[in-house]
């Protein structure tokens, strides 16, 4: 996977701001993913991949995971461009709104156990 190479500073102290700055959905979301809880994948969060930072990432799986809230509705071109720059690095880009995170986390839960499970990539 490209785009995992030196990480600017400015993107680190950013990614590390929005780790302490998490919404409530995140955090829900969180609660089910660290600590290696789906199919034993490390996730990260708030973490660097080139220019962005991505809410959540499973490296090995080649799986990135965002949650989107009611400011994403006007920022769909800007949303499209950046998950096409992500794919191109050899990701695959879920997005959940953040009341789905919020009302329907098993389902949510599903489909994210589902794509690491079900079509799992080569480590880089």
């Amino acid at each position: 996977m490209k785009g995992l190479g030196r990480i600017n500073p400015v993107i680190k102290r950013s990614s590390r701001d929005l780790r302490r700055e998490m919404t409530d959905a995140e955090r829900l979301l969180w609660q089910h993913l660290r600590q290696r809880q789906v199919a034993g994948r490390r996730f990260r969060r708030q973490h660097p991949v080139g220019r962005y930072i991505v809410d959540f990432a499973c490296l090995e799986a080649g799986l990135i995971i965002e949650v989107d809230g009611g400011q994403h509705a006007d920022r769909r071109e800007y949303d499209t461009a950046r998950s096409a720059w992500l794919e191109r690095q050899g990701f695959r880009v879920l997005r959940f709104w953040n009341n789905e995170v919020l009302t329907n986390l098993e389902a949510v839960r599903e489909v994210i156990w589902r794509e690491v499970t079900l079509s799992p990539q080569p480590p880089p």
